[in-house]
């Protein structure tokens, strides 16, 4: 996490806004056409969130090595008075795009794209329906389905957990996937998973009300786990590090199934990870910065929804869960995923992203 220095405000306008946060960081060099500058504020969780923030960066990143001719710089957000100020540091800075990681910075985005209507903005998990904000979300519904009867058909007690950071779309939507996951198990088998942490229904359940806290994590993980649930799906951005790093150490007493980016790659608590709920955001801001770099126009209608069908969202390899995965759960998790692309199983969520 990164201290954002305080910035002037006058009438409205940031004044120094350039020298918002700390110096971005870039990979430019040498001299030679002009760059196309993309340039990322995060939120509050970081650069090194290891969950969606990591994930954006490495878009731009592997956009750079797609095309050298393009400049990548990102400024660190620590509190949400921070976004405001660093999106305009940005359209000060002249960046040819600007994005704008996650759906609390939302309300944000879209002032700044109001007010600059020739600047292109991005956003991941929102859509805040401006002509100049390119959006980029995910089904997650649907891969967390799959986690769900993943749990489900894992489970050694019969309870398995999820828990969130905020009560926001971006986040109850897994929790939502999730839970029809498991009740889905529970009508094929003829069993009584049960799920704590969260109730669907009535949009109520457990939260660490943060991204970063990892003692946050532990603790709402901790309580889940006492009351019987060995299987713990924590939607919290790095609070869930505490629950990774948790049980790892339990000694096999629970699993954890990441979200976002692969966990097994991401954080050190491999051994503890089942699988991932993947967002490929990294895939959706690669493409959409290659696309902007081209000179080409980033369609706001409809934007990108990622699904199981297109990759963009998905169930990460089982690493050293695989030879713990029997192959009958392998086959059935591959036929659910093939019935979601095709719509035999349909899943709902207030949360699902919607293009106008």
């Amino acid at each position: 996490m990164r201290i954002v220095a305080s910035a002037f405000v006058a009438g409205g306008l940031v004044l120094g806004a350039a020298a918002c946060g700390e110096a971005p960081k870039d990979n430019a060099g040498g001299t030679g056409a002009k760059k196309f500058v993309a340039c990322m504020v995060t939120d509050t969780g970081g650069i090194d969130d290891k969950s969606f923030n990591t994930s954006a960066w490495k878009g731009l990143e592997a956009a750079k090595a797609a095309n050298d001719n393009i400049d990548p710089k990102y400024v660190a957000s620590h509190q949400e008075a921070d976004y405001e100020v660093n999106l305009n540091g940005f359209v000060n800075q002249k960046c040819d795009f600007i994005l704008a990681v996650g759906g609390l910075m939302q309300d944000a985005t879209k002032k700044a794209a109001a007010a600059h209507p020739d600047q292109q903005f991005g956003i991941v998990d929102a859509n805040p329906g401006v002509d100049n904000i390119y959006p980029m979300q995910f089904d997650t519904t649907q891969a967390a389905f799959q986690a769900g009867y993943l749990a489900a058909s894992m489970s050694k007690t019969g309870k398995v957990g999820t828990y969130g950071g905020l009560p926001i779309p971006p986040v109850t939507i897994f929790m939502d996937g999730f839970a029809d996951g498991v009740a889905y198990y529970n009508q094929a088998k003829g069993k009584n998973v049960q799920v704590l942490g969260w109730d669907k229904a009535t949009q109520k359940g457990s939260f660490t009300n943060d991204f970063t806290k990892q003692d946050e994590g532990k603790k709402v993980s901790d309580t889940l786990v006492a009351q019987g649930a060995d299987i713990v799906m924590p939607v919290a951005g790095g609070a869930g590090l505490g629950t990774t790093a948790a049980a790892q150490a339990s000694g096999g007493k629970y699993s954890v199934i990441w979200v976002d980016t692969d966990g097994c790659e991401s954080t050190p608590n491999c051994s503890a990870l089942m699988t991932t709920v993947v967002k490929n955001i990294q895939g959706a801001v690669k493409d959409a910065v290659l696309t902007a770099a081209k000179g080409e126009k980033l369609q706001a209608k409809p934007g990108y929804i990622g699904t199981l069908a297109d990759n963009g969202v998905s169930l990460a390899p089982f690493h050293e869960f695989d030879s713990k995965v029997p192959a009958d759960v392998k086959a059935e998790l591959e036929k659910i995923k093939a019935d979601i692309a095709a719509g035999t199983i349909k899943i709902t969520s207030k949360a699902q992203p919607v293009t106008e």
